[in-house]
């Protein structure tokens, strides 16, 4: 039998819950990198579900919508994705900065650009995590989300990124996820995993 005051489940202590607390409150950038269709739109809104049920502040930064409203008039050539690039990392790093989990689901195919947003977040002190969705162009072009595959085969389009125009693959990312072997679950469940290791879930 125990002693006084001792039950077989004890309730957290004061340092678990003020730990926990912080953890959720630590803002920080996601960046998802990887081809076209490579899925890191469904994951990172998967990742969102997770960590907004448990109590974080996130926003996605789709790469669709800030083509839409923020890099309105940019087109595809190497200085207009590099501007981009260096667009979405100020307002992720502000967002982060702020306590928001900031999750980007933008290819980003040039090294240099995403170093160059990495930078941005260590001179501000804020974490950055760089995933890359290692999903073969082969698989990403069966499935094939927005048809853009299809529309550079035939012609209609050029510049397609891991088609004819070229993607860095990242050599030391946070994280390599194989989508094209895992459910999305298991994809986003490895991805928290990261940030539970790094003290940010």
């Amino acid at each position: 039998m125990g002693g006084p005051g001792e039950s077989g489940d004890q309730a957290p202590d004061h340092k678990d819950i003020q730990d926990l607390r912080e953890r959720k409150m630590t803002g920080a950038t996601v960046w998802l990198t990887g081809l076209p269709s490579a899925g890191k739109t469904t994951i990172a809104y998967a990742l969102a579900e997770r960590l907004r049920d448990e109590g974080h502040r996130v926003e996605v930064l789709d790469g669709d919508e800030i083509r839409e409203f923020l890099s309105a008039g940019l087109g595809f050539s190497r200085a207009d994705r590099d501007t981009n690039v260096q667009r979405i990392g100020f307002v992720a790093e502000l967002l982060a900065s702020n306590g928001v989990k900031a999750l980007v689901p933008v290819i980003a195919p040039y090294a240099d650009s995403r170093e160059a947003v990495r930078k941005r977040h260590q001179r501000e002190g804020t974490p950055y995590l760089e995933i890359h969705v290692a999903t073969p162009v082969e698989v990403c072009s069966e499935r094939d989300v927005k048809g853009l595959y299809a529309k550079q085969a035939a012609g209609e389009i050029s510049g397609l990124t891991g088609v004819d125009d070229p993607y860095e693959q990242p050599e030391s990312p946070d994280l390599r996820i194989a989508s094209h072997t895992q459910t999305v679950q298991e994809s986003a469940a490895a991805l928290y995993a990261l940030l539970t290791e790094r003290g940010l879930a």
